[in-house]
């Protein structure tokens, strides 16, 4: 094989193993079915083997898939007597032919695409004659001396390995190479050869945004559209300017853009605001630029929800947040690390960003509310994890390999898992085979790959930390524990009052400390999702007073936060808040009453509370 160039990593170690050796038959398989960039141009897997690989080592070049039989990319001119090869319509003198050539050729290379529509797997007991011939044919190739006398190979390419008849996979003669995703390098030469007018800067981004996607992928969201497109963008924008700032200025802008396309931005001025001043240019406005790099960074978030999509079905959901921090009530200190943790995502500072983060506290504190509001904030693609476990051997196992694969190609994701305690179950592996000490081994090894750091970040939630495995708590798995407690003086209620006011839309003119002790007083202690409770309440009276929507009065407030009644079990919420405190990575965010207790004292009462709550949840 041709060694006069510098080769992808795996191209480089195919070759040097059949240089050793090791195997004349090899099976290709992972991302196959995207372009190899080499020498500034962009080939199919194919080509890269016949123009790049084979060419110079290689005098004969055949290549074969079941849908267009064989051709030659390369042929010695010794080599006659190809008709059967070229004309044969089934596997069997197909397989034939090659193997003629390949045991009586020398330098010859053989080339099967899809090779798991040639040797598929499955049972053989239901697969046809010509299936288990060309399986055995295969396995016999790969132990024939004549063809590595010869120096000839043959290259079966799949995707998945598993398609792949196992006998042919597990065959010591014959060797498996993976064709890995595009590395950051890679990623980031498609990016120039598909807009060579991208600074260095916006390169490294690009390389980085879109780990997890293909270089052919990159270089279809990247290539510049045509000059005809970037012009009707600019005519466009020039059209709004005339038609001013009407309600449908931008829709008739778009269809008048169209018909407008032979005429110069004069002869558009004059058809149709003749009297109107040329329109300066509006700042707010994003230039043709700015609009084709949102446009861009919207195409790669697509595609790569596509790809999650379609890799792990069923298994993880997509978190659209419509809320920031800005409708997060009270918290501060909380609120302020997570920004910190956010702004260090966003500019790349990896050695700011902990590898996980635990958010701990009683039912309805705001965990998930908080959670994706910081979602938000940091800009990454966030998902949850569902329910991956299954009632099959060996399914829960494939399932969370399928999802943390995914996770680690594309990056720059927050995985959110609510209820973690239920989600990772104990670890002691009674009744389930030992499937949950498995899963949580798996995702300790995962949480502390070092690697991921700023790339991916696992938040975690859940009211009983105590459930946790202890070693998946530790410090480089889930760095930060955060509490999250109920409200703690009238001051807090009124700042979570208020947020959850704009986030509902609540029509008030009401100054919630003028009310403070008939309001804000009688909610201390109760739960954020108590006090969004009373103020919907109060919502309710207000309308059913006025017979229609009406502003909320302090009347209304103080008789909600008088009349309702909470269903709550004292001990229980205690005993979780006590646990939230314990778990806390920083006595920074605690409030005053717990900032002061010594553990000694807090582990005194949550043994007495777990003598009382026993197995409540």
């Amino acid at each position: 094989m041709s060694e006069s160039r510098v080769l992808p990593v795996w191209a480089d170690d195919l070759r040097r193993r059949y240089l050793r050796g090791e195997a004349s038959m090899f099976v290709l398989h992972g991302n196959v079915y995207d372009v190899v960039i080499q020498q500034k141009l962009m080939l199919s897997l194919t080509e890269f083997m016949t123009d790049v690989l084979l060419k110079e080592s290689k005098d004969t070049i055949a290549v074969y898939n079941v849908a267009t039989g064989v051709r030659f990319a390369k042929r010695a001119s010794d080599v006659t007597n190809i008709e059967d090869l070229l004309l044969a319509p089934d596997k069997a003198r197909v397989f034939a032919a090659l193997e003629r050539l390949l045991v009586g050729a020398t330098k010859t290379a053989v080339i099967i695409e899809y090779a798991e529509a040639v040797a598929p797997a499955g049972d053989p007991s239901f697969q046809g004659d010509a299936d288990r011939a060309a399986i055995v044919t295969l396995h016999r190739w790969s132990a024939l001396p004549e063809i590595e006398r010869g120096d000839n190979v043959v290259l079966l390419i799949v995707e998945n390995l598993p398609d792949l008849a196992p006998k042919i996979v597990s065959n010591p003669k014959v060797a498996v190479v993976e064709v890995p995703m595009p590395d950051r390098e890679t990623r980031k030469s498609a990016a120039l050869l598909a807009d060579s007018r991208l600074t260095e800067r916006d390169a490294e981004r690009y390389a980085d945004i879109t780990a997890g996607l293909k270089a052919i992928q990159i270089s279809s969201i990247l290539t510049p559209p045509p000059p005809a497109e970037e012009e009707s963008a600019e005519r466009e924008s020039f059209i709004v300017g005339l038609l001013g700032g009407s309600p449908d200025a931008a829709g008739r802008a778009h269809k008048l853009a169209a018909l407008t396309a032979d005429l110069t931005r004069d002869e558009i001025k004059k058809l149709l605001a003749p009297t109107a001043a040329a329109p300066a240019p509006d700042a707010s406005l994003p230039t043709p630029a700015e609009r084709a790099r949102k446009e861009t960074d919207r195409l790669i978030a697509e595609r790569k929800r596509e790809i999650l999509e379609r890799e792990c079905f069923g298994l993880v959901e997509f978190v659209e947040p419509a809320h920031g921090f800005e409708v997060v009530g009270g918290m501060e200190e909380v609120k302020k690390d997570l920004l910190v943790i956010a702004d260090s995502i966003r500019e790349g500072r990896a050695s700011r960003v902990p590898m996980g983060i635990l958010f701990t506290g009683p039912m309805g504190t705001g965990k998930t509310f908080v959670a994706e509001a910081f979602a938000k904030e940091c800009g990454l693609t966030a998902i949850k994890l569902k329910n991956f476990r299954s009632k099959w051997v060996g399914a829960t196992e494939g399932n969370l390999e399928k999802i943390l694969n995914v996770i680690r190609a594309i990056g720059q994701v927050v995985v959110i898992i609510d209820e973690g305690d239920r989600a990772f179950g104990n670890t002691d592996g009674e009744g389930d085979g030992g499937t949950s000490s498995r899963v949580i081994a798996r995702i300790k090894e995962f949480m502390s790959d070092t690697s991921n750091r700023g790339r991916i970040l696992f938040l975690v939630m859940t009211n009983r930390p105590d459930k946790l495995d202890v070693d998946l708590k530790r410090a480089g798995r889930l760095d930060r524990k955060i509490p999250f407690l109920y409200a703690q003086t009238p001051e807090e209620v009124e700042m979570i009052a208020a947020a959850l006011m704009r986030k509902n839309k609540i029509d008030t003119q009401v100054e919630l400390p003028a009310i403070r002790d008939s309001f804000a007083s009688k909610l201390v202690g109760y739960s954020n999702a108590d006090i969004e409770a009373v103020i919907l309440m109060a919502n309710d009276d207000a309308a059913r007073e006025a017979g229609t929507a009406a502003p909320v009065t302090a009347e209304h407030l103080t008789r909600a936060a008088s009349d309702y009644f909470p269903s709550r079990d004292v001990e229980l919420l205690e005993y979780m808040e006590l646990l939230a405190v314990f778990e806390a990575s920083s006595r920074r965010l605690l409030p005053a009453k717990y900032a002061s207790i010594t553990p000694e004292e807090l582990d005194a009462r949550l043994r007495a509370l777990r003598m009382i709550v026993g197995g409540r949840r």
